[in-house]
């Protein structure tokens, strides 16, 4: 392991980055949250997110990310057409006013479960890939476990009312981010504001997503409301470099739910900054050499450390540390994992991580470096035997 013999306050550094602003905590008015950004892989607000919930519509997630990855696989194609069973058809609810005659295509299937939030079209992919809607439930379950989500369980398709249905909002978010970074020619879907499948639609056309029309740079992604679970959203909004991707559950209301999603991007935006602190390569610390043909090798940044940081007064709290082994037994190689930054940054939930490796190479010392070293040291054990 590591040992620390290094360390420094960064104060002075990040206050000349950012601006003088206090933060403020955001107080949700949702039963359970999660907030994530993107760019640091930062968890802002939890509340309750790794307690089981019904997900409601949310959870058509699962069932969409389980169709992008046949699609990925081969197992179906875009144009391929699924059948509708009268069981389907019989959907209640949210639909896309499918009847047994239909042969939608995958594409019209995930047109009509994003943006129709149709049920139907749920029980038609079910049934398509796994010949049972109760069949596609348990592989949903035991996908979500390889995947980490351990607080979920699947009994349908669809998100319709079951006990057995549950999902926290950690799992739903850790989802959400999977489409997004795993499936993006079909994460675009998310953002269209309406679909009519054969003009039948008309009443139930427009996406339910409040955020799309709020001009703030949101592109997705589900809503869900039941009245065991209230009313629920997955967003996700992005402004410049920044994706923020949050999900709220448990609201009392349509115009609440709004409001809150709202309410929280403009938190989630205006309270971090997004900032390079130490770019790749920059110089960290230096480490002593121990028999080398130099007495010292610079330890630098192994990757760019990009972090969030609240809009506090000169960074108050902000540490860094270079933890690593000394003196460095040469040889060493340039690019050599010698040890690592940790920075941290108050209010942000988690230590950053960056590994620290050597500048330059340090080849081994010849026989006069090794008889100086040992003498050397030598002498510094006579110095404190003599000492003590």
């Amino acid at each position: 392991m590591f040992q620390p013999i290094f360390r420094t306050l960064l104060t002075a550094f990040v206050a000349a980055l950012i601006a003088a602003t206090p933060v403020r905590a955001f107080e949700t008015a949702a039963r359970a949250a999660w907030v994530y950004d993107f760019a640091s892989d930062t968890v802002l607000l939890e509340q309750n997110a790794d307690a089981p919930m019904p997900p409601a519509s949310m959870s058509k997630l699962m069932t969409l990310y389980m169709l992008f990855e046949a699609l990925r696989d081969g197992r179906v194609s875009l144009d391929t057409r699924l059948a509708v069973s009268t069981r389907a058809k019989s959907m209640g609810g949210s639909t896309m006013f499918l009847n047994e005659s239909d042969r939608p295509t995958v594409e019209e299937l995930i047109h009509g479960i994003i943006i129709n939030s149709g049920n139907d079209a749920c029980v038609v992919v079910a049934e398509g890939l796994s010949g049972s809607e109760e069949s596609f439930a348990a592989q949903m379950t035991e996908r979500a476990r390889s995947l980490g989500m351990v607080n979920s369980t699947f009994a349908n398709a669809s998100g319709w009312p079951d006990p057995m249905q549950l999902m926290s909002m950690r799992d739903l978010g850790e989802l959400a981010r999977r489409i997004i970074v795993e499936f993006p020619e079909y994460y675009q879907v998310f953002s269209l504001t309406e679909y009519n499948y054969k003009d039948r639609s008309e009443a139930n056309k427009n996406n339910r997503n409040p955020l799309l029309g709020m001009g703030i740079g949101a592109d997705g992604m589900k809503t869900g409301h039941t009245q065991e679970a209230g009313y629920g959203l997955i967003g996700s909004v992005v402004q410049g470099e920044r994706r923020v991707l949050f999900v709220i559950s448990g609201l009392n209301s349509e115009a609440e739910r709004a409001r809150e999603a709202e309410q929280i991007a403009a938190w989630a935006f205006r309270q971090f900054l997004l900032k390079t602190l130490f770019a790749k390569g920059a110089p960290v610390a230096t480490a002593q050499v121990w028999l080398g043909a130099e007495s010292e090798v610079s330890l630098v940044a192994a990757q760019e450390l990009r972090t969030l940081v609240p809009a506090v007064p000169a960074a108050e709290g902000m540490t860094a540390e270079a933890i690593f082994n000394a003196p460095i037994t040469a040889p060493i190689a340039a690019g050599q994992v010698l040890g690592e930054l940790v920075i941290e940054v108050p209010g942000i939930e988690g230590a950053k991580r960056v590994p620290l490796v050597a500048a330059t190479d340090v080849a081994a010392g010849g026989v006069s470096v090794r008889l100086r070293s040992a003498f050397a040291r030598l002498a510094a054990k006579f110095a404190e035997a003599v000492g003590g």
